[in-house]
């Protein structure tokens, strides 16, 4: 009996759940009924906020603003720049892929379209300082101010700056615009055809490295002796790492006794074929972990680059090398003609050693 008190008090209880529920959801249908006007209720008749697809390529500047950074980027000829907070070359695909996402949007139902929306910001994350704010130009005129806002079960949250408003809208892609400053940045530092390159030169605190193609076939010097045991295949690796070196990040306004770089750690230099030039790349300090300062000759932006090239940098001469053989390797031993241990040839495997016969 007892029992069945639970079980009838535990329904008791679900029902009143329920009931609160279903009286929320009600009531929140009821505010958007209320703060939704008819002809935006009306299918189609929402306004059509997307950038235009003739005006992508025309687009000359993009404000977006986010809670952690405001960047302004702007194109100057046909290269996109990031021109606020500092000024250095952006990533132009990047930009593109923003640009093509604008085209995208559409609004598919709508919470507030009136007076009253600004009221109901807060809830949907659409306030100016917490909102994704992006703006962008088309000569003077400005054919995109939108602000997006939280996403939750109904979908993207967003409002444009024309009118008040609380929209729900579809093709929104929020990394496309939320991306870190330094990500908008061009991170492009070398970019070479690994097959074109004919000689490597490095020096670094181990000493001075020279390394040469002929017939496609790689040979290698330390402090100016060939290199004891040298492995032509760890020059694919080498290359690898180089041949579209990227930055992790950036160094602005460290000093080169900072980063190292009044001092090199490693210099080393990729010569091309056909006279095609060559590429230099000075290493410094330690930056994070086994990431180091850089810098491109030519280029006096202080780059961040990751382990895998920062290791070949300041390399060991075992880096180059083959692994020694081991003294009693049994597959060594018969390379160089020798007996490998175990039963005699001929005699089936596992069978113990037999004496010798006498035959008198």
């Amino acid at each position: 009996m007892q029992t069945e008190k639970k079980i009838y008090l535990a329904l008791g209880v679900l029902v009143v759940l329920v009931g609160l529920v279903y009286m929320q959801l009600r009531r929140s249908k009821q505010d958007i009924e209320k703060h939704t006007s008819p002809a935006a209720a009306a299918s189609g008749s929402f306004p059509d906020i997307k950038l235009a697809a003739d005006d992508v390529d025309k687009i000359t500047k993009v404000k977006i603003k986010t809670e952690k950074a405001d960047v302004t980027l702007e194109k100057k000829g046909d290269k996109w720049e990031v021109t606020a907070p500092l000024q250095a070359p952006a990533n132009g695909s990047f930009v593109k892929q923003m640009l093509d996402n604008m085209k995208e949007l559409k609004i598919k139902d709508a919470i507030n379209d009136t007076p009253e929306a600004p009221t109901m910001y807060k809830e949907y994350q659409l306030e100016p300082d917490k909102a994704v704010h992006v703006e962008a130009w088309k000569g003077s005129d400005k054919p995109f101010d939108m602000y997006f806002g939280k996403s939750g079960s109904r979908g993207q949250m967003a409002r444009t700056a024309a009118k008040p408003s609380i929209w729900v809208i579809t093709g929104y892609s929020s990394f496309q615009y939320a991306r870190e400053l330094k990500d908008w940045r061009n991170k492009e530092i070398l970019k070479f055809e690994d097959a074109n390159v004919i000689s490597i030169t490095l020096k670094n605190e181990e000493g001075d490295w020279s390394f040469s193609k002929n017939d496609d076939k790689w040979s290698g010097t330390f402090k100016k002796k060939a290199i004891e045991r040298f492995d032509p295949e760890k020059m694919k690796s080498l290359l690898t790492a180089y041949k579209a070196l990227n930055a992790d990040d950036f160094a602005d306004g460290k000093s080169d006794t900072e980063t190292g770089l009044d001092n090199p750690s490693a210099v080393i230099t990729f010569e091309l074929k056909d006279n095609a030039g060559k590429h230099t790349l000075k290493v410094g300090k330690v930056s994070t972990g086994s990431n180091r300062y850089a810098r491109k000759e030519g280029d006096n932006t202080n780059f961040i680059i990751g382990s895998w090239a920062a290791d070949w940098a300041v390399a060991k001469v075992d880096k180059f090398q083959k692994p020694e053989d081991k003294k009693g390797d049994a597959g060594a031993d018969a390379a160089k003609g020798g007996t490998p241990p175990g039963p005699p040839p001929g005699m089936p495997h596992g069978m113990p050693n037999m004496p010798p016969m006498d035959m008198e």
